[in-house]
Order: C-alpha cells, then structure tokens, then sequence
C-alpha cells in the first residue's frame, strides 16, 4: 500500500510539475494599489460580455498585495479585460489588455479615476 501511495505522489508530483512548466502566454501578476481590499477578480476577454467565475475564490486581495493570474497553455485570445469588486460588490473595470504583452498589471485607483500601470 505504501508503494502504492508513493508512486501515486510521485506520478501527480510529475504531473503538476509538467503543467507549472508550461505557461500561458498570458500569465500575469496582478498587484492592488487601488486603496480597498479586493474581494473579486473577474478576467475575460474582450470579445465577450461573460465575466466566467470570480479567480480568487475564497481569498481576498488587500491593498499592497499581489496575485500571480495563471492561464491555460492553449489559451489563445490575446486581449482581456479585468473586473476586480470591493467588499459592497462595488466594481472597476480595466479594459483592452493585451496580456500576451504585459507580465505585471497594477491596478490604481486615483482621484476616483480607474488607471493600470502595465510592464
């Protein structure tokens, strides 16, 4: 049973490492300079008005912090838009992203005004 278990970790051990080796082009980190926790992160892309499932789950983003977004290595589509939404469900869209470009999105929010700093 025990060698059984082992090759059982060892086998999903070289699975997830196969998958981690390969990115999508359009992986990212994401940092919240916006001054509010953000409680939901929604990415689509631009061709569709479907914002798919909130990315951070259970988590929470606090101002300062980062989120490293992962996407799948068949993923395609090029320009993405994000949605991020506070405690109240209060939310700010950044649109027109063209991921495949950009490592880093900082999401600012000055002046009441909606700004990414992209690199």
């Amino acid at each position: 049973m025990k060698r059984l278990l082992a090759g059982f970790v060892m086998a999903a051990g070289l699975l997830f490492a196969g998958r981690t080796a390969v990115a999508g082009e359009q992986d990212f980190v994401l940092v919240n300079h916006t001054g509010v926790e953000i409680h939901k992160i929604f990415i689509s892309t631009s061709e569709t008005d479907n914002w798919e499932e909130d990315v951070l789950g259970d988590e929470t983003l606090p101002d300062g912090q980062s989120v490293k977004i992962r996407f799948a290595p068949e993923e395609d589509a090029e320009v993405w838009d994000i949605k991020v939404e506070d405690e109240e469900g209060t939310s700010i869209v950044w649109t027109g992203l063209i991921l495949v470009n950009i490592n880093k999105v900082t999401l600012i929010l000055e002046d009441g005004e909606a700004k990414a700093e992209l690199e």
